[in-house]
């Protein structure tokens, strides 16, 4: 029997998207790994391979790393990358002098709190981020990540709407557990091995206007005509919240790590579709929070208040894991539950670390550095654009940064190809990102880059689109 024309084979059909990072299989990662990666660290890895269960984008791994500080990592054959990546924890630097000498001293004045029991850096924390979150956010769980923290965000939203369901962007990443896959709505945490996932938990597109899922169009500078799209992609939430009814909350990250920055306007009109249906406003800034978008939080920029606010990744300093869930008073509604209660909640160590990382960001201005720095990175890469028609889009806040490679500006094809060729390039030259969505240049740096620093990666950048810009046109 012929094949027919168009179709596609099972594993074809059944491969989830690659939207969360680098394709670790294809056969410029290989050919990389053969010229880059020496016998020791190949062994490494190998062992790595056979030891732990094979996953998506960790399997098999990049390299292996024997060093971590300020900006840089140092891969296992010593060479250092100015690092744009880091998972979005790192934005204090990796190994601050300060922070290792807190959680030194924690560990010897108490080490662990058992539970039923506090203690005094827990309940520091949980004050010091209260007076650093926005509008009247007044209470506090603190969980060992941030898949757990938004598993307990949905516990609270369940309890106090007596509702189950839920709204949320597909593309969107929650977190590992279940609630959390659930809410996500990115394919390598949804895969059909997995099973049914949570019931009620609806998903809309997400904004995206450079590439809009309702099909409209941006301008020559990537905004998009508000008079013409009337934010389609806010009215398409507030038609879902009253069409299907019984929502408890509306979960998304007010800027999407692809990134994507909201249309002006759209949180204002969730925030008001939400009060209008009764449902509650959860914002997760677990990689956006504590400053990456050049604000403490990124919904800072939009002036909107969540009714619950998820943190996690830096709160920890890039050390060690912990992650909060913050909530309005009035979602304290759950006495007689335990809503998250780990083992691990109430640490004197973790918390003292987060407590110290939030005093480094404080002290240092790194906030502040963020947005300065963060815009002049995006305004060297406004002027790549015009200069190289491979870049059909550029775009961030503060250290949230994007560079949208495409084939075509007309039809926005990804140019995925020269994404990844570029990725090795810019390794090759000591700067580690990672690519989103196939095509996307990410970059997360920690909130402690320089100006230096930054033309560094920035030229680095610039030269490999323009010696892939050249061969494409040969």
């Amino acid at each position: 029997m012929k094949r027919q024309v168009g179709a596609k084979n099972k594993a074809e059909v059944n491969r989830p998207h690659q939207s969360e990072g680098d394709v670790n299989f294809s056969e410029r990662r290989r050919n990389w790994s053969k010229d880059n990666i020496d016998a020791p660290s190949r062994e490494l890895l190998l062992r790595d391979e056979n030891a732990f269960l094979h996953q998506s984008v960790s399997t098999p791994c990049l390299n292996t790393i024997k060093g971590a500080e300020g900006a840089y990592i140092i891969d296992g054959q010593g060479r250092r990358y100015l690092d744009f990546h880091g998972n979005n924890v790192h934005h204090i630097g990796y190994g601050h002098p300060k922070l290792k000498a807190a959680i030194t001293k924690q560990m010897e004045d108490l080490s662990f709190a058992p539970r039923r029991f506090t203690c005094e850096p827990a309940v520091a924390l949980a004050e010091k981020l209260i007076d650093i979150s926005p509008g009247d956010l007044g209470k506090v769980l603190f969980a060992t990540g941030g898949s757990d923290a938004i598993e307990m965000a949905l516990k609270v939203a369940r309890a106090k709407t007596g509702r189950f369901k839920t709204i949320s962007f597909w593309d969107a990443f929650h977190g590992a557990g279940f609630g959390a896959s659930s809410v996500g709505g990115e394919q390598l945490f949804r895969g059909q091995a997995i099973g049914p996932l949570l019931p009620g938990t609806e998903h809309v597109a997400p904004f995206a206007c450079y590439r809009c899922p309702y099909g409209y169009e941006v301008n020559a500078e990537g905004e998009p005509d508000l008079s013409v799209c009337k934010t389609t992609c806010a009215n398409m939430i507030k038609y879902v919240l009253e069409k299907e009814g019984n929502v408890a909350a509306v979960i998304a990250e007010p800027a999407r790590a692809v990134p994507y920055n909201p249309p002006k306007g759209f949180w204002q009109a969730i925030r008001q579709a939400c009060n209008d249906a009764g449902a509650l406003l959860i914002f997760d800034e677990i990689p956006t929070g504590l400053g990456k978008t050049g604000r403490m939080f990124a919904c800072d920029h939009d002036d909107v208040v969540p009714d619950i606010l998820v943190m996690g990744k830096a709160l920890g300093g890039g050390i060690l894991p912990i992650a909060a869930t913050l909530c309005h008073p009035d979602l304290d509604v759950l006495g007689d539950y335990a809503i998250g209660h780990y083992t691990h909640e109430k640490n004197p160590v973790t918390t003292r670390a987060a407590l110290t990382t939030i005093e480094i960001i404080e002290e240092e201005g790194l906030v502040e550095n963020a947005a300065t720095v963060g815009q002049y990175a995006l305004d060297r890469m406004q002027d790549m654009k015009s200069r190289y028609d491979l870049i059909g889009d550029v775009r961030g806040r503060g250290f949230l940064l994007g560079i949208d490679l495409v084939k075509d500006r007309v039809t926005k094809e990804g140019a995925n190809d020269a994404a990844e060729e570029i990725l090795y390039r810019a390794f090759d030259k000591g700067l580690s990102f990672k690519t989103t969505m196939g095509n996307v240049l990410t970059l997360t740096p920690p909130l402690i880059t320089t100006k230096e620093q930054m033309d560094f990666a920035m030229d680095i950048l610039e030269d490999a689109i323009a010696d892939v810009s050249r061969q494409s046109r040969a």
